[in-house]
Order: structure tokens, then sequence, then C-alpha cells
């Protein structure tokens, strides 16, 4: 085990320290276990392994070049026992670079649905379309990027900035998946803390960003998620490209000997993100899996082996991480035998394998109408009433792209793949957010898929149009529309986008913001909708008398313009809540701009973590900011009330009201699987007090002493008829009152008083109470 020493020497380093930050040595690695779920998995992965040789080993931690099929990577095989080696493959949101597949919902979309069900549904789903096209291994979901910089190229691939709110999607996801039979690979974008894109990989002599984090704000923040990840039984772990106090990702051993394998008991095995391998080293590290070929391993591994420089029970605990995998999702059946066997090459004559799933269609739908969230409606402005005589539909992102293209990058005006070096090195070539080529449903690149179909916003419309006998006016190229002054509504349509590659720019575009004030002035019922990859600024326009509604409608998946329809006219009610803070200005956020950007003659790019975990809320509630639409904020068009909120420790029958302080347990060490123990309950009424029924999410935070004011520790969704009312629950374990201790190195509560708040969203808190812990 590594010193404590140590860990205070370099992990709890004085926050901007740059250069000096340093990630200590943790060897050997730590052979797999095989507890609890995995042990099944083990005894069979243990049998196998022994039955092979060195070099078929290591076969199977290296991945080969194939043309039999077009995964993003192939491993390595053992004919001779009948091991038939693994597909890897992206994407989030579906199975990328075929055909007869879903899109669905991205993962920010999803974290704006704040619904653990249709998250597991997605996942099992997905998993299915993932499985029947021949892929053991989706390369997701993402615990990650988390948000530090609301200008994150990749933020849209995660579920939120919140780390417990990721952490819950996560496992649901993760859980789908591998209910399922395929393997899901979390991505802490990667294994940890890679939170930009800027400088997140070497290029040209210039070292990738090393991503400076203490200790502390290691445990409580980035590696939260991917502890639920872990619970939930995730198979493996991408390390990744970026440096982690100046020590590559993928070679990290505090990181993947110590935290994940060791303190953490990760039964699995560790890939590396695409050619992240800087040496052999890696291996003794904790790597467990190169991608996409051998990299340096390979014969040179089996030298090593020879030689000892590496052991060759480390090769044998590689193999049988990743074949433990394998058994653990029962991939040991014959519909397995031919990896990648639907993942045909789509230029060539082919047999389409149809992946889709007709019992997930309602799951779809359902899933793109949650993730939209309603944050401005005056005076019931939406839904349509009755069938409206005339609409008027404005903007670029209104109408369907005019070719089917996986990739959002070419829409961005990207050439070659100099401007994207360029790009990642911090100096991006400038151009407008407005991805203009017509509506998104998802972001770029390796996250992204092609939909079978997109049902876009304006057809959607022309559709109900046509059966309710509406005249419809339509202009998606002026920046400057006529205005029919006849139209009972305009809705303008404008996004933002973000891809792989690059970070954004800003958070909002002038001439967008020009086409919403062109057409509010003219139009006294304008209604603006956002797809967006991100965060996206609104007060250019939000208080114009004539924006009477106003959208988030982030990265919907195929059936985009039908869930919005049933959104517009009532069919369905908003549920969606927001996953991050949508502030009033670029300025009001703890870090805005990725760290290098810009930087001139740096070969050596540092991100000091100096604002810890006070990121978005936690940071606006610390700071006293005021946004202009708080984490968790979201309108319904129906309206909740909150009573009668009771507190209790675990097993007691006693409650109290929230006027009295409810005394819980004794301070002390958290370590363990006595971390995961629930010691409180919290208990609230809600009732629908509204016209129509809807989906109200109340959410519970918890006030830690010494923490941020308020931290997220529970959220349920719930569907209430007028008039109805329903009892939520929330559980709150020893880890969701923690701290991380530095000097102790283990999960601590401490003594104190824990405010209490349950509420609609981290500012709108309608109940209050308080829990007391003693020594």
């Amino acid at each position: 085990m590594w010193s404590t020493t140590l860990a205070l020497a370099a992990l709890a380093l004085p926050l901007g320290a740059s250069a000096a930050a340093v990630s200590p040595d943790v060897y050997p690695s730590p052979p797999g276990q095989g507890n609890g779920r995995w042990a099944g998995a083990y005894a069979s992965a243990r049998k196998l392994v022994a039955q092979m040789t060195l070099e078929e080993k290591v076969n199977v931690t290296r991945g080969f070049k194939t043309t039999e099929n077009v995964c993003a990577g192939n491993s390595g095989s053992v004919p001779r026992i009948g091991w038939p080696g693994m597909c890897l493959h992206d994407a989030g949101n579906g199975v990328r670079a075929t055909d007869m597949v879903s899109a669905w919902a991205s993962g920010l979309h999803v974290g704006a649905s704040w619904d653990r069900n249709l998250t597991y549904q997605r996942g099992v789903y997905m998993a299915k379309e993932f499985r029947a096209k021949g892929v053991n291994i989706a390369l997701g979901p993402n615990a990650g990027p988390l948000g530090r910089t609301p200008l994150g190229g990749r933020n849209w691939e995660g579920f939120s900035v919140d780390p417990y709110l990721s952490g819950q999607l996560n496992a649901e996801t993760i859980t789908g998946y591998q209910d399922a039979g395929v393997i899901a690979n979390i991505k802490v974008q990667h294994f940890i803390a890679n939170e930009q894109e800027t400088y997140r990989r070497p290029y040209f002599g210039v070292e990738a960003a090393s991503s400076n984090v203490d200790d502390k704000t290691l445990h409580e923040y980035y590696l939260w998620p991917f502890m639920d990840g872990v619970r939930a039984g995730v198979a493996s772990v991408m390390c990744s490209y970026n440096r982690i106090n100046n020590t590559y990702g993928c070679e990290n051993s505090k990181l993947m000997n110590g935290i994940l394998k060791s303190e953490l008991a990760f039964d699995g095995f560790v890939m590396l993100d695409w050619n992240a391998q800087h040496n052999l080293q890696s291996a003794n590290g904790g790597l467990d899996m190169v991608m996409p070929y051998g990299g340096s391993w390979g014969d040179n591994l089996t030298h090593a082996v020879q030689n000892g420089t590496v052991k060759e029970k480390r090769v044998t605990d590689m193999a049988t991480r990743i074949l433990a995998a394998w058994y653990l999702v029962g991939q040991d059946t014959p519909d397995f035998r031919v990896p990648g066997a639907g993942m045909k090459n789509l230029s060539l004559p082919h047999e389409p394998v149809d992946a889709r799933v007709p019992a997930s269609k309602p799951v779809l739908l359902d899933g793109a109408v949650a993730g939209h969230v309603l944050v401005k409606n005056v005076n019931h402005s939406l839904p349509f009433r009755g069938k409206p005589k005339m609409l008027s539909v404005y903007g670029y992102d209104a109408a369907p792209p005019p070719t089917k293209n996986i990739d959002t990058l070419f829409q961005l005006g990207y050439t070659s793949s100099q401007e994207m070096g360029q790009a990642v090195l911090g100096t991006p070539r400038r151009f407008d957010q407005a991805a203009r080529g017509g509506t998104i449903t998802t972001g770029g690149r390796a996250g992204a898929n092609a939909p079978p179909y997109m049902s876009d916003p304006l057809s959607a419309i022309q559709h109900r149009a046509a059966a309710d006998g509406t005249w419809v006016n339509w202009d998606v190229t002026s920046t400057t529309p006529d205005v029919n002054g006849a139209t009972e509504a305009c809705l303008v349509f404008i996004n933002a986008i973000a891809t792989e590659g690059w970070d954004r720019t800003g958070l909002h575009d002038d001439a967008s913001d020009a086409l919403v004030l062109h057409v509010a002035a003219r139009c006294a019922r304008t209604v603006v909708v956002v797809h967006a990859a991100g965060v996206r600024l609104v007060d250019r326009w939000i208080d114009h008398p004539n924006v009477t509604a106003t959208i988030l409608a982030h990265l919907p998946g195929q059936d985009s313009g039908t869930a919005l329809v049933r959104l517009l006219y009532g069919d369905d009610n908003f549920s969606g809540r927001l996953p991050y803070t949508v502030a009033r200005n670029e300025s009001d956020y703890p870090v805005y701009e990725p760290c290098g950007r810009g930087a001139d003659n740096t070969t050596e790019p540092q991100c000091d973590y100096t604002e810890g975990v006070y990121l978005d809320y936690r940071a606006f509630d610390a700071n006293n900011v005021t946004p202009r639409f708080e984490f968790g904020y979201g309108l319904s068009y129906t309206t909740f009330k909150y009573s009668a909120l009771a507190l209790s420790p675990s097993g007691s029958k006693s409650s109290s009201s929230s006027s009295s302080p409810t005394s819980l347990l004794r301070a002390g060490s958290s370590g363990g699987a006595r971390l995961w123990d629930v010691v409180a309950h919290v208990e609230a009424t809600v009732a629908n007090t509204g016209r129509v029924a809807g989906h109200e999410v109340a959410q519970l935070y918890v006030g830690i002493p010494g923490a941020p004011p308020k931290q997220l520790r529970g959220f349920e969704k719930v569907w209430l008829r007028p008039g109805a009312e329903v009892t939520v629950r929330f559980g709150l374990t020893r880890r969701d009152l923690s701290v991380w201790d530095v000097v102790r190195q283990r999960w601590v509560v401490q003594e104190g008083r824990y405010p209490v708040y349950v509420g609609a969203s981290s500012r709108d808190i309608r109940l209050t109470g308080a829990l007391v812990i003693h020594k």
C-alpha cells in the first residue's frame, strides 16, 4: 500500500502548485479477488486462463486490426480453446458507424430527466442493440466530464455536473447494460479528471494537460460517480489521455492500483483510451488491455515477462480480469461466438442486421420527452389551447440537416486533422456556437451515432397542423424573417453544439440571439426552443416581454420533434429539471475557460483545480451568486405543494418534524461496506395542487460541516394526478454524510449539525430540518 507520508506530500499538495503536483507510485498491481457477484465469473475465468500459454494470455490483453468488422476495437482471441475474443464499440447514445439501430437521447438529456427508471430501460434496450450487432463491450456510460468548465466539448456525453446525480444515473445505465449481456465501460472522461478537450492529449511535442487535483477533491467530487459505478458492478474502466498530478492516466499506478483496484476493490479490467499508452510500465501500473492495436505490448510484453520486467502473474491477472467480465454478463453463450458479426463496412454490400427492439419505441419517445426543461412560461403561454389557427416557425434549428451525418464535426467547419490538432492545442478556429446545418439531436464524434430517421421540429409541427387545420408559416434560413401579424405564436429554434476534440468558444452566439430579438420585437407570443449540448446563456433575450416561453430542449435523439410537439400541445407535461446551473454571465462560473487556452510557448500545460469541490450550484451558493436558472430547476403545467417533513435514524420507528433536530449517529470512520449503510431516513409529502397530471422531482440536499452549503443527496421523481399526494422517501448513507480525511485516508462522519433541505430545486427549498451527529 502507498504511504500516508507520500499521500500528504503529493495529493494534499498546496493547491496551485502546478508542476510540483506528483502522483505517487503504488506497486504491485493487486490481483482481482472475485468476491461477491464476481465469484462465479472468476471461477470460470481462472479455469479457462489456466489452460492458456503466456502468448495466448498476452493475446487476450491487446487489440488487433481486422477487416471482418468496423468495431472500434477487436481484442485477440484464443482459438485453440474456443475463446472468440471481443468487439469493443461506441457510442453513448446508440451503436455508432452502422445501420438499423436507434439514436437515443444523449447523456445530458438523460440527466435532465432525473428519471432512474427511464435511465435503466434506456440502458437495457440500447445494450440489446449492441448485443444484436455482436458488440461485447459498449464504450460507456460517461461519469464525466463533470463540467468543471461549462465550455467542455464533451459535457453533453455525461449526465450532470453534480457527482451525486451523475453517479445515480451511471449506476442505472451500467445495470441496464449488463443485465442485457453487454459489458459496460465507465468513462470518467476518462479515469479521471479529464475535464477539457484543450490539451487533452499530447501533440507535436507538447504534453497533455495535467489535472492537478488534491486527494480530498478527487474523492469527494471526481471519484464519487465512479464509486457508484463500481458498486453497480461495472466490468471495465477506461483510463484517460490526460495527466493527473503530472502522470499520464494510463500509467498512473496511484489511480489504477492504489484507488481503483485497492481502495474500491474493483474486480473488472482497465482498458486505455485509444492509443493512450506511453510505455510498457503501464502493465505494472494497472493497465489490463490496450486498444486499438497492440501498442508496446504483444511480443514486447511477452519478452518483458521473460526478462523479468513484468511478472507473468500480472499478465495472468490481466487475462483473468478480462475473461471474468466476459463471464459476468453471460457472454459464454452461442450468440456471442462471432464478435462484431453485425458491424459490417457500410460502403460494401452487406445484409443489414436490424438490431432495433420494437418494445423500445415507447422508451425512446418517453426519454426524449423527459429531458426537455421548461424554464419560462408567462401567463400560461404553453401549452397551446385547442387548435391554433396560425403558427410561425423560425430558425436554422427547426429543420433537418441536409444529409445524415454521424459526426456533427463537419458542420462546424473543420477541414483537416491539422485544424483539429490546433483546436486541441488551445487555438480553436473561431466559429459560431450554432450548428447552422439544421436541428441537432446529439453532439459530435465518438459519443454520437446516426439516427434511423430524424423527427425534426418543423416536420412534427406540420404534421400536427395538418390534422388540426392550422396554417403554418416558416422561414428557417433568414436571420431577419418576416412575421405574419396574424400568427398566434412564433416558435424560434436555435442551438448550441459541442463535440469531442474541441472546447466551446462561448456560451451563446450573437446571430442566434439577434434572431430571437428580431422575432420577439414583432410577435407578442414568442416561444424560444434551444437544443443545446451544454449550458447556453439566455440573458440577452430572456427578459423580453414578448418572449413568453422558453424551452431548453437539450439533445433528444431521433424522436426530437415528436417529443416537442407532445409538450407544446399538452399531450405530455414537462418533467425535466436542469442538471446544471444557467448563469446570468459567463464570469459567474467558478471556472470558465479551459486551462491553457491561448497560452504561448507551453509544453507542460498545468490545470490547477484550486476551486476544489466548489463548482456549479455549490459555488453559486457559497459565493451568494444569483443564477438565471438554478440547478434542479424546471417548470410544469401544474403546481406542487410540499409538507410533513420527517427525519429519523435508520431502524427507528420515531421521527421528528422539521422544527426539532434529529439526533443521528456518532461521528467516526465510515470505511468498507459500512460506507453504504443507510443511517437516516427523510420523508416528505408532495401533493399536486394544479389542474393537470404531472411529474415532480423532489430533491434532497444536505449541508455537511465545512463543506458547500448544500449538496444533492437524494431525488425522487413521482407522477401525480390533480389533487393526489404521495410520500417521498430518501435514505441517507454514511457515505452521503462523510468527508474524505486525507490524513487517515478514509471516509469520516464529522460531529455537528447537518441542515436538511427538501424542495423543487437547489434554490426552491420548501422544507428544512436538521440532523445532529455527536462524538
